[in-house]
């Protein structure tokens, strides 16, 4: 199955909390909330590119299943982590404590982050 496309935010469930606990200033929060980003993958293989649009800030990360690279955090942080692959529709990874899911269902992506106690989940339509 392949994560190639663009997906636009249908929802989202404890956006304010979960960026409170990842340091993000309080006006950064309430700009961010209400946005309805869009994020595009390009898989080729074991390589992603996954570029998220929110408003006029744009992330975007690259890495190969299974090998060490540099991710850019929600809040600028730039950290090393090791994405994997579990069966042919779920990316995984940890970083700085977060555990970070991301699972493809036709042309439904449910990217859950877990920090702490906090759950913050997102779903996404492709479009």
């Amino acid at each position: 199955m392949s994560f190639t496309g663009k997906y636009e935010l249908q929802s989202q469930e404890n956006f304010e909390p979960f960026m409170k606990a990842m340091g993000l200033p309080e006006d950064q929060i309430q700009k961010g909330k209400d946005i309805k980003s869009i994020s595009e993958i390009v898989q080729d293989g074991k390589k992603f590119k996954i570029t998220v649009t929110t408003g006029t800030k744009v992330l975007k990360n690259e890495f190969t299943i299974g090998e060490e690279s540099e991710m850019e955090m929600l809040n600028g942080e730039k950290v090393k982590a090791v994405v994997q692959m579990e069966g042919n529709n779920k990316l995984v990874t940890q970083i700085k404590g977060m555990k970070s899911v991301t699972e493809l269902n036709g042309d439904t992506i449910t990217h859950t982050m877990t920090l702490g106690d906090i759950t913050f989940k997102r779903v996404s339509k492709r479009i």
